[in-house]
C-alpha cells in the first residue's frame, strides 16, 4: 500500500497599502495599536510563522506586494519565507493580484511575467508553480502560464468540469499546441474546516487523526498514485484570522511526538507532483471564468454578484478603469515611437519589473534601451511613462472590487493608483485623460453613502494630500 500524502498550502498576500504619490504606507486607525494592517498582521502571523519555521514544511505563495513590504519593514520575517529551505516550497503569484480572466491579454501576460520575475529575484530560482489570484482562471490564462514555463497551479474542486472528480490525485489540463499544465484540486472539506471551524484546529493531532487520516486511508489508485489531500487557505488564517493557529500549523507539519505514525506523510507540493515522464497525470477539463471565493464565476469583481448586497457599482468602476487603461496604452505607444530608437513599449513594460523590484536603477534601465548618451529629458520621459504603467496595472488589484462598497479603503487605494497613473501620463504626454476618468467614475455610486465615484475619487486623493483641481 502506498502511503497517503498531505500538502498544506498558505496563500500569503496583502494588497499594496503605499501611497502611490509619497511611497509611504498609509496609517489605518482600524489596525490600532499598529500603524497599519500590514504591521498588525506581520506581528500576529508572518513573524510567528517565520520564527517557527512553518514555511520550511508547507507549500505557500508570498504575494509580491506583501513580500516587498516585508523585505523593508520586517526583514526577519521576509528571510523566514525566502531562505533556502522555504524557497523549495514556494510558488509564484501574479504580481498585483489582478483577476486574470477579466484582464486584457497583454495585462495578464505582464502580471504573470512580473510575478515570475519577482519570484526569481526574491527566491533565487525560477518558479515551478504559480498561484492564480482568487484561483480565477480560463484556458487563455493557463496557456500563458504554460508558455511562461509554469508547470502547475492549485484550483478549487468546483473548477473542474467533472462534478464527480476525485481531488485526491493530480491532473493535467490539455491546452493545445502540445502544451499542458498540471493542476491539483484542494480538499474542500479539510480546507473549510481549517478556515472556518476554530474547534477543528484546537488540536493538531486530533485533526490529523479524525479529519486527515480518513481522507487518505484508502489504498493507492489503480495506476499506483498515492492518495493526496491538499489543504489550501489564506496564509493569514494562521495567527491573524485565528489567533495562535501558527502553533496548530507547526504541530500538523512537524513529525508527530513520540514517533507516532499518523499513517500519512506531509510533503511539499512539488514532491507530490513529481511523476515519471512516461506516466502523465489523467486529464481534466476546467470550468472557465471561475474562482475559489465566488460561486458565481468571477462576478464578484465585475458585476452584480448575488454575494454582494448591492454590486451595481462594480461594473461601472471596471469600465472606467478599462477605458483609462486603453487610452493610456495608445498614448504610451505614440510616445515611445517618438523616443530615440523607438523602443518597444510592451517589451519595456514587461522588463520594467526589474526597476520595481530593485534589481536595476531606473536611469540605467532607460539608458540600456535608449542608448548611451540619451538626453536626460528622454530618460525622464521613458521613466515617467513606465511609472504610469506600473500604477495603471496596480489599479486593477482584486481587492478594489471584493467588498460591498467602493467607500472602503481597498477601492480608494485602487483609485489613488489610477490617479497616480493618469497624472503621470498627462504630465509626460500633455494629454487630458483625468477629466474623462472622473466623468466615467461619476456614473457609479456608493450603496451606503450615496456618494458618486467622482466624489470618492476626490476624497481618496484628499486623504493623501493630493489636490483634486486637476479632476
Amino acid at each position: 500500500m502506498t502511503r497517503g500524502r498531505l500538502v498544506v498550502h498558505g496563500h500569503f498576500y496583502q494588497p499594496s497599502r503605499i501611497d502611490p504619490f509619497s511611497g509611504e504606507v498609509l496609517p489605518d486607525p482600524a489596525a490600532a495599536p499598529f500603524h497599519d494592517w500590514n504591521a498588525r498582521i506581520a506581528s500576529e502571523c508572518y513573524g510567528p510563522n517565520a520564527e517557527r519555521g512553518n514555511p520550511h514544511r508547507m507549500s505557500f505563495d508570498l504575494g509580491p506586494t506583501l513580500a516587498a513590504w516585508l523585505q523593508h519593514h520586517e526583514p526577519a520575517a521576509h528571510a523566514g519565507f525566502t531562505d533556502t529551505l522555504a524557497a523549495s516550497n514556494a510558488m509564484a503569484q501574479a504580481y498585483h493580484h489582478t483577476i486574470l480572466p477579466l484582464a486584457s491579454a497583454a495585462d495578464r501576460r505582464t502580471e504573470i511575467r512580473w510575478g515570475l520575475r519577482d519570484f526569481a529575484h526574491r527566491f533565487g530560482r525560477p518558479a515551478r508553480g504559480m498561484w492564480l489570484p482568487e484561483t480565477a482562471l480560463d484556458l487563455a490564462t493557463l496557456r500563458v502560464l504554460a508558455e511562461e514555463g509554469v508547470r502547475y497551479t492549485i484550483l478549487a474542486p468546483w473548477q473542474a468540469a467533472d462534478a464527480h472528480l476525485d481531488p485526491r490525485r493530480p491532473y493535467r489540463v490539455e491546452l493545445g499546441a502540445g502544451r499542458s499544465l498540471n493542476v491539483v484540486f484542494y480538499d474542500a472539506g479539510l480546507s473549510s474546516a481549517v478556515s472556518f471551524e476554530p474547534s477543528a484546529t484546537a488540536d493538531a493531532e486530533r485533526f490529523a487523526r479524525e479529519r486527515v487520516a480518513p481522507r487518505l486511508g484508502d489504498a493507492s489508485f489503480d495506476d499506483g498514485t498515492a492518495p493526496l489531500a491538499v489543504i489550501a487557505t489564506d496564509g493569514e488564517l494562521y495567527g491573524h484570522h485565528q489567533p495562535f493557529r501558527e502553533l496548530f500549523l507547526q504541530r500538523l507539519l512537524d513529525p508527530p511526538p513520540g514517533g507516532h505514525d499518523r499513517g500519512f506523510d506531509v510533503v511539499g507540493l512539488a514532491d507530490a507532483l513529481d511523476a515519471p515522464a512516461d506516466q502523465p497525470f489523467p486529464t481534466v477539463n476546467i470550468v472557465e471564468r471561475t474562482s475559489w471565493s465566488c460561486h458565481h464565476g468571477v462576478m464578484r469583481w465585475s458585476e452584480e454578484c448575488p454575494d454582494a448586497r448591492d454590486g451595481r457599482w462594480k461594473g461601472p468602476l471596471r469600465a472606467a478603469l478599462e477605458r483609462l487603461a486603453a487610452s493610456m496604452d495608445a498614448v504610451i505607444e505614440r510616445e515611445f515611437a517618438n523616443l530615440p530608437g523607438s523602443p518597444d513599449p510592451w517589451a519595456c513594460r514587461d522588463a520594467y519589473v526589474d526597476v520595481v523590484v530593485g534589481a536595476v536603477e531606473g536611469p540605467a534601465f532607460a539608458a540600456a534601451r535608449l542608448g548611451e548618451g540619451a538626453a536626460a529629458r528622454h530618460v525622464a520621459r521613458m521613466l515617467d511613462l513606465l511609472e504610469a504603467v506600473r500604477w495603471r496595472l496596480a489599479m486593477f488589484a482584486s481587492d478594489g472590487w471584493f467588498w460591498d462598497d467602493p467607500m472602503r479603503v481597498e477601492t480608494r487605494q485602487c483609485l489613488r493608483a489610477a490617479a497616480r497613473a493618469v497624472r503621470l501620463i498627462d504630465g509626460a504626454a500633455g494629454t487630458h485623460l483625468e477629466p474623462r476618468l472622473v466623468a466615467d467614475l461619476g456614473v457609479l455610486s456608493s450603496p451606503e453613502s450615496g456618494l458618486d465615484g467622482a466624489a470618492i475619487y476626490r476624497a481618496a486623493l484628499a486623504e493623501v494630500g493630493q489636490p483634486s483641481s486637476a479632476a
